[in-house]
């Protein structure tokens, strides 16, 4: 049996997003009069957010190498975790404004040269939800097409820091996004501690443009991922959307649903992937991450394809494939047995955490407050 190895890339992220009068590597001093929220991203470890090119693994027999599918979940986390720093980089170039009361100004972009209004209201409603402050920006010259121009919006309470931003990077730098014109982001941010973690977020992304299936076969669609902070220990959890994505038999179109929890100390993470169908409907962990884990659903095509072949060729070709993962600084250790006590706290925490609805998660499609 042939190896296969995934290439599982996905949806270059690096979107210019910095203000005229701010340098992409400044960092403009929070002010004490500031409105604008001090953070608005949950930053998760390395162990579990990483380049799948930068990540490396230990075993080294001829199977489906445990890395070959367990890193790539650092991939997909790490874009939902750039996301939230994408924010954070827009409101640090918007700070150094100095911004401490409603305001409407108008500027000129360094990055497509083309002219934005930003305006920042006292008092806003959105989602039935009443909140301190509002702030658009929009592409000047597009505020009378069907997304109002809109480039940025972000509602948030100053304390605790709350609030959701909703981006089009489209309308905030046409040249560095050119070919992503439906692509937007939201992310939602809290310190209230509202399910017990001191900081969390929850980021969704629709409309990202897909890859030649012939090229890549992986790109991504749609993500939706929470991340949540407690102390060193950072919970992980989520889909993202692969309308093309075939292994061995003919099916196409996976959601790679997962869990996972990381110890920022001990840089070590424990982490739980199923790969259910992109039309499913389905919340149940057990179905998401069990009936559809890797090594099942691996298994069955398998097994499709190559009827009566020896089950204990199809083992040993998915060795490391079982659940859950284990990770390291340097990436994917091993899959199925822990490697260490060290791995106890974040192993039992994943047991609680669920993936979301994977045909909520492939329809979802993401827009602005327009009224």
């Amino acid at each position: 049996m042939k190896k296969q190895i995934f290439n599982l890339s996905v949806f270059a992220l690096g979107f210019a997003l910095f203000f005229t009068s701010c340098k992409k590597d400044e960092v403009v001093p929070f002010g004490k009069d500031e409105i604008l929220p001090a953070r608005f991203s949950v930053s998760v470890p390395s162990a579990i957010s990483q380049s799948a090119a930068a990540k490396k693994a230990y075993s080294s027999d001829d199977t489906i190498q445990g890395s070959d599918i367990y890193q790539h979940l650092g991939t997909f986390i790490a874009v939902g975790d750039g996301a939230g720093e994408i924010i954070e980089g827009i409101i640090n170039g918007i700070r150094y404004y100095h911004i401490n009361k409603p305001v409407s100004m108008t500027y000129e972009s360094d990055d497509d040269g083309r002219s934005k209004n930003l305006n920042v209201i006292e008092g806003a409603s959105f989602e039935d939800v009443e909140w301190e402050f509002q702030m658009n920006i929009t592409d000047a010259e597009s505020e009378g097409n069907e997304d109002g121009g809109l480039g940025l919006q972000i509602f948030w309470n100053t304390n605790p820091i709350k609030g959701i931003a909703i981006l089009k990077p489209y309308n905030i730098d046409r040249t560095e996004n050119a070919m992503a014109d439906e692509a937007t982001f939201r992310i939602e941010y809290s310190e209230a501690g509202d399910q017990g973690y001191d900081a969390q977020m929850l980021v969704s992304i629709s409309g990202l443009p897909l890859e030649n299936p012939l090229v890549n076969p992986y790109s991504v669609s749609t993500l939706k991922m929470f991340a949540g902070k407690k102390g060193d220990l950072v919970d992980v959890y989520g889909n993202t959307n692969h309308p093309n994505a075939k292994f061995f038999n003919a099916d196409a179109g996976f959601n790679w649903a997962f869990v996972a929890s990381a110890d920022e100390a001990n840089d070590v993470a424990v982490a739980e992937v199923g790969l259910p169908p992109s039309t499913l409907n389905e919340s149940g962990r057990n179905v998401l991450l069990v009936d559809y884990s890797i090594k099942n659903v691996f298994t069955n095509q398998i097994n499709q394809v190559w009827p009566g072949i020896d089950p204990l060729l199809v083992d040993g070709y998915l060795s490391n494939t079982g659940a859950p993962g284990y990770f390291n600084q340097y990436g994917f250790v091993k899959g199925e047995t822990s490697p260490g006590t060290e791995y106890n706290e974040v192993g039992s925490r994943i047991a609680t955490l669920s993936p979301f609805n994977p045909s909520e998660v492939s329809g979802m499609v993401i827009g602005f407050k327009l009224n």
